[in-house]
């Protein structure tokens, strides 16, 4: 039987003739799979992951946002948000302070380390805007974005 030569690591091209690779669910986890691979090794030299880059970059817009507000919005759960910011505290990017508008709770402020920190990693981010996205022209990618954007935050 002959092999077929796959330019894939771990599987025989002839998978992606397979029903399966016309399922938009299954499509959008193994696109996000590969996202997740790419952004992780762009952020390694600044020692962020995709899941910590987000908590910080959205404490760099300076939102003062709550952890439950980043919860939220970021869809995790609060302990995982709890996980996220020690980390990023316990590195010195952000900070925990008092929520002028609710004195029982804290919201999140970036240090000038973790502006810097941000800085650099969003210059690498967006210096390398294909990345796992490569085989798409510009006007695709920026096609995705939009259509990602509707099914993320609805048709405003």
């Amino acid at each position: 039987m002959k092999e077929v030569e796959s330019t894939k690591p771990g599987y025989d091209r002839a998978w992606e003739h397979q029903p399966l690779s016309r399922d938009l669910s299954f499509l959008l986890a193994r696109a996000n799979a590969l996202s997740l691979a790419a952004g992780n090794a762009a952020l390694r030299n600044y020692g962020l992951r995709v899941r910590s880059y987000p908590v910080l970059a959205l404490v760099c817009d300076d939102l003062r946002p709550t952890q439950r507000e980043l919860a939220d919005f970021l869809r995790l759960d609060p302990s995982q948000i709890v996980a996220l910011i020690d980390d990023l505290e316990g590195r010195g990017l952000v900070e925990r302070q008092q929520d002028p508008r609710d004195r029982r709770s804290k919201v999140l402020v970036p240090t000038p380390e973790g502006r810097l920190v941000y800085a650099a990693a969003h210059a690498a981010v967006q210096s390398e805007p294909a990345g796992s996205f490569a085989e798409l022209s510009a006007h695709e990618r920026d096609t995705l974005t939009e259509l990602l954007r509707r099914l993320a935050f609805g048709d405003d």
